[in-house]
């Protein structure tokens, strides 16, 4: 019995200092500020292409932080493009190579599944290095690639904002 008292006291003792060493979690996240100028550069390049779109750009967490709807967007891009957005977000990964997986590797399908997603290219993630910090749902263009590529110039537009 005593030894069983002080093999426990033992691991107790021995679990302390990785408790004492844990410290706060630090993230980068996507600020509104941002996230605005991303929604209007994306809204304003597909434009440029005679492409009426929604833009949402969503942190790290698919919390949605902005959504601009170009005049004559269809109602349906509203939904589109934040889905899109979050699947990037959540999957940390471009919506056009996430469904290109899936076409690839059936053993992936149920992703589609998962509530929220949607596998269609348009959502993009926005990373600060290698961190993403958020993503930006585009809905609207003619297909998916287009509305990645809006996406990427929304992003491009404030690059040197992203350290």
């Amino acid at each position: 019995m005593i030894q069983i008292r002080f093999a426990a006291a033992a691991l107790v003792l021995a679990l302390v200092p990785a408790a004492a060493g844990a410290q706060v979690l630090q993230e980068r996240n996507m600020p509104l500020a941002i996230a605005q100028e991303i929604a209007q550069a994306t809204v304003e390049a597909c434009a440029a292409k005679n492409f009426n779109v929604t833009a949402t750009v969503v942190d790290r967490a698919g919390v949605t932080r902005a959504v601009l709807r170009a005049d004559r967007a269809g109602p349906h891009t509203v939904a589109a493009s934040r889905d899109k957005a979050f699947t990037s977000a959540s999957a940390r990964n471009a919506t056009a190579a996430m469904a290109e997986g899936v076409e690839k590797n059936p053993a992936q399908r149920n992703v589609a599944a998962i509530e929220g997603f949607l596998l269609l290219g348009g959502g993009v993630p926005v990373k600060v290095g290698d961190e993403v910090i958020g993503a930006v749902g585009v809905g609207g263009a003619p297909n998916g690639l287009l509305d990645e590529e809006c996406a990427n110039a929304g992003i491009e537009k404030v690059k040197a904002k992203l350290r």
